[in-house]
């Protein structure tokens, strides 16, 4: 158990993809749609420090605590963002994210970086392409 004087820095960064890399997520929906996420998160007291993203994917950073689960955070904010597009009639086309999901520790030193990184999300896709970004983050070796 945490006692009320611990200090937990668990950050981590989440990407994850439109179903079959879509690009379903128009400006105007990546509006509504990141901050209805902003808003689910805290109601169910998960830290969102920063959500954005591109039409096919979304890049966020969470900020967990020791009694959370990552795979229960992004079935909560996975799930519920679908329904909530399609409910919404948001696309015309059903809405899903694909199954998996890429999640990688932040150094609480680089969460700055890491947060305007994300920021800067549709600047940065103009240059490279989804998989390519994927990639990087696959060769990280220790």
């Amino acid at each position: 158990m945490t006692s009320p004087n611990s200090k937990v820095y668990l950050f981590i960064h989440v990407i994850t993809c439109v179903k079959n890399k879509e690009p379903l997520l128009t400006k105007p929906v990546r509006t509504v749609l990141f901050a209805h996420i902003k808003k689910h998160a805290a109601e169910n007291g998960i830290n969102v420090l920063s959500v954005n993203g591109t039409e096919d994917h979304m890049h966020a950073v969470l900020q967990m605590m020791p009694t959370q689960n990552l795979a229960q955070i992004m079935k909560s904010i996975r799930t519920d963002s679908a329904s909530w597009i399609n409910e919404g009639n948001f696309i015309k086309s059903a809405f899903d994210w694909e199954e998996g999901y890429a999640a990688l520790s932040v150094s609480p030193s680089s969460v700055k970086q890491v947060l305007e990184y994300i920021e800067k999300q549709e600047e940065h896709h103009k240059t490279k392409t989804l998989d390519s970004e994927l990639e990087v983050f696959q060769k990280i070796q220790i």
